[in-house]
């Protein structure tokens, strides 16, 4: 299973991980203005929160392998779309494709996940195998885009979604409702749970503002689209690294410390991201960025799952994720538009991630130290 957690966790993340060539390719290609590209992003963004949160209150009766598959066809159909011109409205409503494919590969990964006994060792596991693909794909996808153009970076990311689609086939096939007596009642949000929805949120709308952009923001110091694949090959390679340790030892350390030290470390490095100037500078920011980011999302998604038994809270993370991201982007795009820099964006998004850390601490001190699965949150019938 867990191998199928790692490809539809993979195939859940392309969009998050290479829109920023993406981006860089349509505004040389076509002249998008970056307000423009920043509501393409959003367009994407929302659409993938907008299926997860459908997704969410049938947490328990949903088959995660057929909501891999389903999503990995939309995704490979959509990018093809994304492939056939600079039309911006084509473009927009291939975002809305992608978005909603991503969105139900990412449930499909969380209720997987919430069947193991440490669901956020599952998810480090998951994205250690996506941050080795993508250590590839990140030195590959520029030079795609140098002989092919924008509308070759579209057609090599359906192609890899096509083969993760393949390998998540390996996920549960069964909906996790039909390995107990019931699913459990809907029952409104507790105020921890949405402590916990509101950490998300501040995290990932600071952290991920500057995301869409960061290939803008490299290129804006002088570092090529090929450099910058370069450098975030290397820092994917890190953040796997920062990965398999979290999977070793999440069971014996103390999460509200861990997730306080991750949180402030994936702030820092969002500011010094906008404000450096040298290339060295940014590409070790680069690098603790993609560490410490990797690390904030599974401890705060494993605080969730300790919150909540059922595996709502988990989606609606992802959810609001999401969310925030489309907003980020949009803001991101209008700062750059108006200021003609991207240097405000990294110093805002480390206030963000301290307000998150004051969230998530005091829930991730006061949750139980053993993460139960969703399977534990409902007694047998037999």
């Amino acid at each position: 299973m867990l191998l199928g957690i790692g490809a539809a966790t993979a195939a859940a993340h392309i969009g998050n991980n290479f829109s920023t060539y993406l981006i860089g390719g349509l505004i040389d290609r076509y002249g998008f203005s970056p307000a423009a590209m920043g509501a393409w992003s959003m367009t994407e963004t929302l659409s993938y929160a907008a299926a997860m949160f459908v997704i969410a209150p049938r947490a328990t009766t949903i088959r995660p392998r057929g909501l891999a598959i389903w999503a990995g066809l939309l995704v490979v159909l959509a990018q093809f779309a994304g492939a056939l011109g600079g039309v911006y409205e084509l473009l927009l409503l291939s975002r809305i494709g992608t978005g909603i494919g991503f969105g139900l590969a990412n449930a499909a990964v969380n209720l997987a996940a919430g069947t193991t006994r440490h669901p956020a060792r599952a998810i480090s596991i998951g994205i250690t195998c996506q941050t080795l693909l993508y250590a590839g794909v990140n030195l590959g996808l520029p030079l795609v885009g140098k002989q092919g153009g924008v509308a070759g970076m579209f057609l090599a990311l359906a192609v890899l979604s096509a083969v993760l689609t393949v390998a998540a086939s390996a996920l549960p096939g069964r909906p996790v409702a039909a390995r107990d007596a019931a699913p459990l009642p809907h029952t409104p949000l507790s105020a921890a749970e949405r402590r916990v929805l509101l950490a998300m949120a501040l995290f990932t709308f600071g952290s991920l503002a500057i995301w869409p952009f960061m290939e803008r923001a490299a290129h804006a110091i002088g570092i090529s689209a090929v450099t910058f694949g370069r450098y975030q090959s290397a820092a994917t390679l890190a953040s796997a690294l920062g990965n398999v340790i979290l999977a070793a030892i999440v069971g014996r350390i103390r999460g509200d410390v861990a997730v306080a030290l991750a949180l402030a470390a994936c702030g820092a490095a969002c500011c010094a991201l906008t404000l450096s100037s040298a290339a060295w500078v940014f590409a070790v920011a680069l690098g603790a960025y993609n560490v410490a980011w990797f690390v904030s999302y599974p401890l705060l998604l494993g605080i969730a799952y300790r919150v909540d038994r059922s595996g709502r809270l988990p989606v609606l993370c992802s959810a609001v994720w999401l969310t925030m991201t489309s907003v980020g982007s949009l803001l991101t795009g209008i700062i750059a538009q108006v200021l003609g820099s991207y240097a405000p964006v990294g110093p805002l998004g480390l206030v963000f991630c301290l307000l998150a850390a004051a969230c998530a601490v005091p829930i991730a001190h006061r949750a139980p130290a053993t993460e139960p699965t969703l399977n534990a949150a409902r007694p047998r019938t037999g």
